[in-house]
């Protein structure tokens, strides 16, 4: 087993370098050679059990994506990221598991359910890696990330429920709401803990490789301990990930630069080998279900059906949803006149990027585990029906999205022509982040020159070795310093860069305070850190430093 996945694994790398290197979408690219692949006589391809997708596949891919994402827009789009992940989800379980009962004479309707909550969830691998290809606007890949990070949980929750519904052959489902609710709640109070133990952790390490190695277990263990809870594993890695990305940047520039390209190379390796799987089990799961009685061509029928009952479910709600919205919006807008802040919602998606929205609904990994993970036996110790058939449903479906979205959304993105993201709007916040990096750069020279430990020539040499303008001279505008200055170049050289470290870590502290006070989004100051760490990485590499600095907040 161990060989086939290391070589699913280099061919799926491979053919990702292929797509990348032609402008080709990675994630169809691999599904459909998958797909072929899967019918090659003689090949076996590895098959992982669920509980191996869902405890060990999805968890990093959700906390990888959770650290990259800004949790101000999430806020900022809650109410249309809880519609999709929460509302959307209830309803599409309902509608297929009322279309598959109807389609499939002799289905239990509990089991049809089974089927419902695997189909709900949209795929945050699918939709991250063909959105980012695609360039969707800012806003739009907000809300599709959001709903992909949230409605795992919805999903496994109904999915929980209604496998307990068919396994005791119960009249009824039970409390489908309180179940949610009690594994939402507490995976989410579970995955802030975490993140705040592992904060104070890390804080205190000085070596940036055990920095890495701790955020590397926070997702598994986020993981399965919440599922030990009988709460969202999902959303306890979720919420550990934004409570990790909210603090990173307390940590030292070399555990932080170290993290962010460990992450990397995790979503590369993992997105690969998800839609290289996806594709691989076609096969597979055909003869699994003819060998259990079923007809296979029936079965592609049903599949196909409610693939379409999948994206008109979407669809539909998408658009009625963006109906209430811009009615709700027009009322908040007059409201403004009289109550200064009741018109600061963020205005609703046109009509064309709420259409791209609802086209988006790529399903992936989680809904393959999800139906796979459905019992064989019921508690009476009778075989489950139908389990093979909602097997092979659900991975005809979530392929079948993935195929049918993904080759077709490039000309819908296209033919739309989505208004591009506010880009005057970024800028004004690039701007106002580098006039609070001069001011914090002129505050604290200000106050080292005032102590006197520093001559006015070494403070001049250390101003423009901080500035991005002059990084190129910044080595010779040391050493000119130093020769001014009468003193050894090397010594004098390290008290320049020393002076340049503390102008850096005060500018990270005033842009930290800026996104605190809401003045500044996650996004830009990630982007205006990575910008801080590399020139920190160039200083501590010049004065000889090693890259184990402790976090900037426990070196203060």
């Amino acid at each position: 087993m161990a060989t086939e996945l290391l070589l699913v694994m280099l061919v799926a790398i491979g053919l990702t370098i292929f797509a990348e290197r032609f402008r080709l979408q990675p994630p169809l690219l691999l599904v459909i050679v998958g797909l072929g692949a899967s019918f090659i006589p003689g090949l076996h391809p590895p098959s992982l059990e669920p509980e191996t997708i869902l405890g060990i596949v999805v968890p990093p891919l959700l906390y990888s994506a959770a650290l990259d994402f800004s949790f101000s827009s999430f806020v900022k789009r809650l109410a249309s990221i809880l519609n999709l992940s929460v509302a959307l989800v209830f309803v599409t379980t309902a509608a297929v598991g009322f279309a598959a009962a109807a389609l499939m004479p002799g289905l239990p309707l509990a089991v049809a359910f089974i089927l419902g909550a695997a189909l709900a969830p949209p795929d945050a691998v699918s939709a991250v890696a063909i959105g980012r290809q695609l360039g969707l606007p800012h806003r739009l890949m907000t809300i599709l990330k959001g709903e992909s990070l949230v409605n795992d949980a919805a999903a496994l929750a109904l999915f929980g429920v209604a496998t307990l519904w068919a396994r005791s052959g119960a009249e009824h489902p039970g409390n489908a709401a309180l179940a949610f609710l009690y594994a939402a709640v507490v995976g989410a109070l579970l995955g802030i803990g975490i993140g705040q133990v592992v904060d104070r952790i890390r804080r205190r390490l000085d070596k940036p490789s055990l920095v890495t190695t701790l955020s590397v277990l926070v997702p598994f263990s986020a993981y399965a301990l919440a599922e030990r809870l009988h709460a969202s594993g999902v959303v306890a890695v979720v919420f550990a990930g934004f409570t990790l990305s909210h603090r990173s940047a307390d940590l030292g520039f070399a555990g932080r630069m170290q993290e962010r390209e460990v992450w990397r190379v995790f979503d590369a390796l993992l997105e690969a080998f998800a839609f290289a799987y996806m594709g691989l089990q076609m096969r597979s799961l055909i003869l699994q279900a003819q060998a259990n009685g079923f007809d296979a061509s029936s079965l592609l029928e049903v599949a196909a059906l409610l693939l379409w009952v999948v994206i008109g479910v979407r669809l539909a709600w998408i658009m009625l949803s963006a109906v209430v919205a811009r009615w709700r919006y027009r009322l908040r807008r007059a409201a403004a006149r009289t109550y200064s802040r009741v018109g600061m919602a963020p205005e609703p998606l046109s009509w064309g990027e709420n259409l791209v929205l609802g086209w988006s609904g790529m399903r992936g990994v989680v809904t393959l585990a999800a139906a796979a993970a459905t019992p064989q036996l019921t508690d009476a110790g009778t075989p489950l029906p139908g389990h093979s058939a909602i097997i092979l449903i659900a991975y005809v479906v979530a392929v079948g999205t993935l195929l049918l979205h993904g080759l077709s959304l490039p000309a819908l993105v296209r033919a739309q022509r989505l208004p591009p993201d506010d880009i005057e709007a970024t800028r004004r916040e690039r701007r106002h982040a580098k006039t609070v990096m001069h001011a914090s750069a002129a505050h604290t020279l200000e106050l080292l020159q005032q102590r006197g430990d520093f001559s006015a020539a070494e403070l001049d040499a250390a101003r423009r070795l901080v500035s991005r303008k002059e990084q190129q001279a910044d080595a010779a505008a040391a050493d000119g310093a130093a020769a001014e200055a009468g003193a050894p170049v090397p010594s004098r050289k390290a008290r320049l860069l020393a002076v340049a470290h503390e102008v850096l870590v005060a500018q990270r502290r005033a842009l930290i305070a800026e996104r605190d006070e809401r003045r500044l989004d996650d996004e830009v100051l990630r982007e205006m850190l990575e910008s801080l760490d590399l020139e920190q990485a160039l200083m501590a590499n010049r004065s000889g430093l090693l890259m184990t600095q402790p976090s900037e907040a426990s070196s203060s």
